[in-house]
């Protein structure tokens, strides 16, 4: 693109852009002659994938603004009429996050634009509330306006069809190409009413349904601090806690109202390094049993226990920590169907599954797949997400996750046991599934696309001093698995280890999942099944960002 194409460009955008803000921004970037910010603005457009749209606010189609949002509504309203669904209910939810609410309603504008009709939930909920009231409403798709857990400069849109589950191919090709064909925004009919705003209705249709997560009767005592990370969650997670007989949860002060700024935290994410110290530090301060947190749009769960061998006194439990409690706990009472998770997460839930005598089924990463699998009853991520109730939510909820979490503590407590008891016994049981990540986080794409070249180009034939047996390229598919962009290697020897390696599907990372499985015989040898587990997992993941040349 030549500079003057480039000019041409932004004017043309600007002369449209119907954000004073966002033009604002374009004619002073316009008039300093800032050609490179500007090409990185310009250079294409922001693509709309299996995850919708996610990038970083500001003006062009590089990233996350009203004119981008109002193109891929269009291109949304006219794909599902082009599937026959012309007088249908599209269902809006939001985060609190910059421009989230904006979003949500020049969507709502752009489907009774179109014909189509639309409902906006009532404020600010957690993403959880949106997946709910599609099925519940019987809409024909749904649109959260969401980042979930990225820095506070993004923003992103989810799309949903009617089954309450996000997109998967063809149908984000082809709502792809209905955006592609928009020209110009004045084309797009946006009346300024016509929509309707829903009540708390809803919401209490969703706290209702909760009372399917958990058994009558059961222990509701375990004390809980809890964060909601400056984002949506504390609202419903409280009126939950409050509606099924837990104690109150204590709040984490500094973080429990949404802020789009999350300024005590450097990425609102429980799994990035110091984003649970507000946290711990109210934690000793109240001496609870459990620690419980949300990321921003309460779809993740995170849980922290009590841990005298650690700096603070308390740890993070895993993703796939947490995954396996809530199937161990499933499974005690009574839950049939499928167990489900994505392949970047332990095996541990197939052995569950087996013992169980329930189905298990992997997917590819992303609840999109997760939600798909035919039966499910369960399903988890290692990334916090947990869907404990497909019934009610065909997606990852934090809220019900939390429930669960809550019910199986307060079971252990009046056993006098924990958490980490329960884990105890999965791993003499099934031995001692070891997982970690080798996470990279880059400024520049172009490394993640080295890293995956340099593997594919020079596959590793050891990691730790184990051979490895069996390496796949998973971008030509598997007998179960469609193709998708990632590496797959198992080693040789008793520890069943195996490492995945993908460039992240909602931020600028390369993720590298590992996982080593050290046989246990019985609880004495917990201690030196663990060191093992951390000793061989930390040599893989050296030699494994050796060989992608990280």
């Amino acid at each position: 693109m030549t500079q003057d194409d480039l000019l041409a460009r932004a004017q043309a955008w600007l002369a449209e852009d119907p954000d004073q803000e966002t033009r604002e921004e374009l004619g002073a970037l316009l008039a300093r002659g800032a050609t490179v910010e500007l090409a990185a603005r310009f250079a294409g457009t922001l693509q709309f994938g299996t995850a919708g749209l996610r990038g970083e606010l500001g003006a062009g189609p590089m990233r996350m603004n009203r004119s981008v949002v109002i193109r891929a509504a269009a291109g949304l309203a006219a794909y599902l009429k082009a599937k026959g669904r012309s007088d249908g209910l599209v269902v809006i939810g939001y985060d609190a996050r910059y421009k989230s609410a904006d979003f949500a309603r020049d969507t709502a504008a752009v489907m009774i634009g179109a014909g189509l009709r639309a409902a906006l939930l009532p404020r600010p909920l957690p993403t959880p509330v949106l997946a709910y009231a599609i099925r519940h409403l019987g809409a024909v798709a749904g649109v959260e306006v969401t980042a979930s857990h990225n820095p506070p400069r993004d923003n992103g849109y989810k799309v949903y069809l009617g089954d309450g589950s996000q997109i998967v191919p063809p149908a984000d090709a082809e709502i792809a190409a209905e955006i592609a064909a928009v020209r110009a925004l004045a084309d797009v009919p946006r009346p300024e009413t016509g929509w309707e705003v829903l009540g708390d209705e809803v919401l209490e249709a969703y706290l209702a349904r909760t009372d399917a997560i958990l058994s009558p009767g059961s222990p509701r005592t375990v004390r809980t601090v809890y964060t909601a990370m400056h984002g949506v969650g504390k609202e419903v997670l409280t009126a939950a806690f409050a509606r099924h007989g837990f104690p109150p949860p204590a709040l984490v002060a500094e973080q429990a109202d949404p802020d789009p700024a999350f300024p005590t935290v450097a990425f609102p994410n429980p799994e990035e390094p110091g984003a649970m110290d507000l946290a711990f530090e109210a934690a000793r301060a109240v001496d609870p049993d459990i620690v419980i947190a949300n990321d921003p749009d309460a779809d993740r769960c995170a849980v922290a226990v009590p841990d005298a061998s650690v700096d603070g006194g308390w740890r993070m439990l895993r993703g796939d920590e947490v995954g396996a409690l809530l199937a161990a706990h499933l499974v005690h009472k009574g839950a049939r169907g499928v167990f489900a998770e994505s392949i970047v997460s332990s095996s541990l839930l197939g052995r569950i599954a087996e013992a169980a005598g329930v189905g298990y089924e992997e997917t590819l990463t992303g609840f999109k797949w997760i939600a798909r699998v035919e039966g499910l009853r369960y399903g988890y991520e290692e990334a916090l997400g947990y869907c404990v109730d497909p019934e009610g939510v065909r997606d990852k909820d934090g809220i019900t996750a939390a429930l669960l979490v809550a019910e199986l503590a307060s079971e252990l407590k009046e056993r006098d046991r924990t958490l980490t008891d329960l884990l105890d016994d999965l791993a003499v049981a099934h031995g001692l599934h070891a997982t970690d990540q080798l996470s990279v986080r880059v400024e520049d794409l172009s490394v993640i696309a080295d890293a995956m070249s340099a593997l594919r180009g020079r596959p590793p034939v050891s990691l730790a001093g184990l051979t490895v047996v069996s390496a796949e390229d998973l971008t030509k598919g598997t007998e179960s698995l469609p193709p998708t962009d990632g590496l797959r290697y198992h080693l040789e020897g008793d520890y069943r280890a195996r490492v995945i390696v993908r460039p992240s599907g909602t931020e600028p990372k390369l993720k590298c999942y590992l996982e080593v499985v050290v046989p246990v015989a019985d609880a004495s040898e917990l201690a030196t099944a663990r060191a093992t587990g951390a000793r061989v997992l930390d040599a893989i993941k050296k030699d494994l960002a050796e060989a992608a040349g990280l």
